[in-house]
């Protein structure tokens, strides 16, 4: 089970793992993760694989839209890992 608060620290980790000086503390939990750190499909879809992996979900490409932001990708993570 990962609560809202591990979810959310996994999101980051995971983030930095792509864009290695990201300021995670510093970014609102509404912010698009894409323009925030400057992610480009690629790089996205690296997150998605580690996000995956991390938690252990399968994410879908039906699933993208729930993983925009910081708060709506930590919700996602926490019900779906429950």
């Amino acid at each position: 089970m990962l609560t809202q608060d591990q979810a959310r620290e996994l999101v980051g980790r995971s983030v930095r793992r792509i864009v290695p000086d990201a300021d995670i503390a510093g970014t609102a939990g509404d912010e698009d993760l894409r323009q925030a750190f400057e992610l480009d499909s690629l790089d996205f879809l690296g997150l998605v694989e580690i996000l995956s992996a991390e938690a252990g979900v399968r994410i879908e490409e039906d699933d993208y839209p729930d993983l925009a932001t910081l708060d709506a990708a930590a919700a996602f993570l926490s019900a779906r890992a429950s």
